[in-house]
């Protein structure tokens, strides 16, 4: 028998994942797979209300555009939720190079509204461009009304950007 202390064993709690992450090979399916996917995530993480009902949204839009923006209509979707202190952000990856455009779609038109819809319910959203595709992503705030936050979320995301590099001075007259 060893003489060497041996720490107690503690239990481990168990903690919900605050990432989640799914793959859909089949570009019809898509959109409902990755709604149905997020719903369950999301009652795992105990999010409801608005906040669920607006990611449900967000992420089916979001999808609906990366099963557009691919030649096949078979290529695969990838979905990430990650929920972090209060903010859950939705990232959808598509093997295509197309970025998202936000369109003034026309009354009668059935397409064109979806980036509409992102922009005014996520606090704040982006595309990310790897060697592979793209990864469009938004995220939402818990306690924030839809709307709220997308003004002080795009000044959040300015002020994070790096500031034009400055013009070298002009060299001094007679140099």
């Amino acid at each position: 028998m060893s003489t060497r202390a041996r720490p107690v064993a503690t239990r481990l709690t168990t903690h919900p994942l605050p990432t989640a992450a799914h793959s859909f090979p089949d570009g019809r399916r898509c959109p409902g797979q990755a709604r149905r996917a997020l719903r369950q995530q999301l009652r795992v993480w105990g999010v409801s209300g608005e906040l669920a009902d607006s990611a449900e949204l967000l992420v089916s839009e979001l999808v609906t555009n990366a099963v557009r923006a691919q030649a096949s209509a078979d290529a695969e979707v990838g979905v990430r939720f990650v929920w972090s202190g209060g903010r859950l952000r939705l990232e959808v990856w598509d093997a295509s190079d197309e970025l998202p455009v936000m369109k003034d779609a026309e009354e009668d038109e059935e397409c064109g509204r979806g980036l509409v819809l992102v922009d005014a319910l996520a606090s704040c959203w982006g595309v990310d461009r790897d060697g592979t595709g793209k990864t469009v992503w938004a995220e939402l705030l818990a306690g924030v009304a839809v709307g709220d936050a997308s003004a002080s979320c795009r000044t959040q995301v300015q002020a994070q950007a790096p500031a034009p590099a400055q013009a070298p001075a002009a060299p001094p007259q007679g140099a």
